[in-house]
């Protein structure tokens, strides 16, 4: 079922006609949809991926094997947060007017530089993937489009997609035991003897 609000705010005008013309008074554009667009979608994509930190480190409560990503709100805007674990960040902020900003960091204050890396995307010398931009479109009847690398993208889909990278990226591996790194390089010989790679 589609929103009517706006049916509401139509008839509530024909009962109230003055209060109509005061509220158009002070009458928004496109700069302020797009600000007030900017808050509910980071708002939206915030709750998306509370759920998926919710879900993720429920399924590592009785086993311990992996740490907890931890979510956190950040004092700069409205609506912006981050995401946080084994020293790595996840930040969502509305970094301009209608531009939302995502961007990887290292918990340590450095000095990042970029290099290109492959796919178009863009990797930071920390080996973190670089800063990317979801960019406000207005688009027909006023209606508030976001774009992410120019196509069209919803809350949820955004929310999967980092979501499932910072998981990756944040991911430790195991340090193998001594007894267990000796066993793997007597592997790879007995590989390599034979003609093939691990």
């Amino acid at each position: 079922m589609e929103d009517r609000g706006w049916i509401h705010e139509l008839a509530r005008a024909e009962v109230n006609p003055e209060i109509d013309s005061i509220a158009h008074l002070g009458a928004t554009g496109p700069q302020q949809w797009i600000e007030e667009s900017s808050v509910d979608f980071l708002t939206h994509l915030r709750g998306q991926v509370q759920e998926y930190v919710r879900a993720f480190n429920g399924f590592s409560e009785n086993s311990n094997r992996y740490p907890d990503i931890k979510i956190f709100n950040l004092a700069q805007g409205a609506a912006d947060f981050m995401l946080y674990r084994s020293g790595v960040k996840l930040v969502f902020t509305n970094s301009a007017h209608g531009i939302i900003q995502i961007a990887f960091q290292k918990h340590q204050a450095q000095a990042t530089v970029y290099t290109q890396g492959s796919a178009n995307s863009v990797v930071d010398q920390s080996g973190l993937p670089g800063a990317e931009e979801l960019i406000a479109q207005v688009g027909a009847f006023g209606k508030i489009l976001w774009t992410y690398r120019g196509e069209k993208v919803k809350p949820d889909e955004v929310a999967q997609y980092f979501f499932s990278q910072f998981a990756r990226v944040t991911r430790e591996t195991k340090k193998l035991k001594p007894n267990q790194q000796q066993l793997l390089q007597q592997i790879r010989s007995l590989l390599q003897d034979q003609g093939l790679e691990l």
